[in-house]
């Protein structure tokens, strides 16, 4: 039974060390009782190094991939490196979110007590659908209002950490929750709202094949949630961007 079936057994530094990187993380990530699911962070799990032993890893997985769609990459020139390429693509780009921490967020104090409406957005995102791993193309809208008590931060780290919670596999439902998470854990506003519209490749590539459809959802909290009139200004707002 392997480590992913049971919570592992106790393994001293020298055995851990003899099996692969993913074996590794997972054995450290269930030995915390951490969730480890295509959306979760699992950063705080991998040691240096590790993250090019899984590039290695995933290279020669997705090279059978490749073997077993009959795939000659030997002669074709044009797949001669793919796997390399793939597993590089998706540790270092794709779904970097799930392998790196949070990006560094300097946090100032409200001193001039600011409380109007700020609206950052559209701030470009791409993600993947966790059913297929399609690409997820959109766009999101962050409104906040701040109190005395808030934090303020950068206009460019409401794109790094959208960046960073949008580079995992996933559903957009689940991504905006995890984006308000995280801006509502710096920012601590009175209120937060966030609206995310993208086109999912899912829809577009297979199944119905419809190009012309997109999803939009929202996440409203504290005072957008209370206050109808600042929600309405708020989405007011964006049909002007």
């Amino acid at each position: 039974m392997s480590t992913s079936d049971t919570l592992p057994i106790f393994r001293n530094e020298e055995e851990l060390a003899r099996l692969p990187a993913s074996e590794r993380i997972r054995y450290r990530l269930i030995g915390a009782d951490c969730r480890y699911h295509a959306n979760d962070n699992i950063a705080e799990h991998i040691r240096p190094g590790e993250l090019d032993e899984l590039k290695r890893e995933v290279e020669l997985k997705m090279q059978g991939v490749l073997q077993a769609l009959v795939i000659d990459t030997d002669s074709d020139h044009n797949t001669n490196e793919t796997a390399k390429r793939v597993a590089k693509m998706f540790i270092d780009e794709v779904f970097r979110g799930r392998y790196v921490p949070s990006p560094s967020v300097t946090e100032f104090p409200n001193f001039s007590r600011l409380n109007e409406l700020m609206i950052v957005g559209p701030i470009t995102v791409r993600s993947a659908c966790s059913h297929h791993l399609c690409p997820i193309l959109g766009k999101v809208w962050i409104g906040l209002l701040p109190n005395e008590h808030s934090n303020l931060i950068g206009l460019s780290k409401y794109v790094r950490l959208a960046d960073w919670v949008m580079t995992r596999p996933q559903i957009q439902e689940e991504a905006v929750v995890m984006l308000a998470d995280a801006l509502q854990e710096r920012v601590k506003p009175d209120g937060l709202a966030i609206v995310m519209e993208a086109d999912h490749f899912c829809m577009h590539w297979r199944g119905v094949k419809d190009d012309d459809s997109s999803m939009t959802n929202s996440v409203m909290r504290g005072s957008f949630l209370k206050d109808p009139n600042l929600r309405r200004e708020f989405l007011a707002l964006l049909s002007k961007k």
